[in-house]
């Protein structure tokens, strides 16, 4: 599968997942919230898909996990949630993108 394709697919996945984990939480603006935790997670997939660095897949999964998560931990002050999950699902996403993206 091409890995733009493929890094798509895992940017909803992920950014759907992001939503779920949000959904029994309250906000001032829920639909805001909501949105914007998808969107950033999508693009964390995205970029994944598109980018290629001198370095193994998972670890640009990584990099940029922790980059497109930063601005969002920043604004709201909840690091610890906003970068782990990040790092992590960017990690996961560049495995995947990895291994099977052609």
């Amino acid at each position: 599968m091409p890995r733009i394709l493929l890094g798509a697919i895992c940017g909803v996945v992920f950014g759907l997942i992001a939503v779920g984990l949000m959904l029994p939480m309250s906000f001032t603006d829920k639909t805001a919230a909501l949105t914007g935790a998808f969107l950033n997670r999508f693009a964390i997939g995205f970029v994944i898909g598109v980018a290629r660095l001198p370095v193994p897949d998972w670890a640009t999964g990584l990099i940029f996990g922790l980059l497109l998560s930063l601005p969002d931990a920043i604004i709201t002050k909840a690091y610890a949630p906003i970068l782990i999950i990040g790092t992590i699902g960017g990690a996961v996403i560049g495995f995947v993108v990895g291994k099977w993206g052609s």
